[in-house]
């Protein structure tokens, strides 16, 4: 289910405008196979600063997904990647 519903392209950053002359980045969507993700993301040098990040998960899809999404980051990525 994991690639119908993400598995379709590598993300890239977007820019637009929040509000008139106020550039925005909208960073780019990370959807991959545990192993791929944590590659990914160690490639990405704005996460590795970061010290917040925000995870979106798609509401539409229910909470039992939603609870799959998550449990696989904390068990799959995150430890891979040092957080806590």
């Amino acid at each position: 289910m994991d690639r119908a519903y993400f598995g379709g392209s590598e993300g890239e950053d977007h820019f637009g405008y929040i509000e008139p002359e106020k550039r925005a980045v909208f960073g780019r969507s990370y959807a991959a196979e545990p192993d791929k993700l944590v590659e990914q993301l160690r490639e990405d040098e704005a996460i590795a600063e970061a010290d917040t990040l925000l995870l979106t998960v798609p509401n539409q899809l229910g909470v039992d997904y939603n609870a799959h999404v998550i449990e696989s980051i904390l068990k799959h990525v995150a430890p891979a990647l040092g957080w806590r």
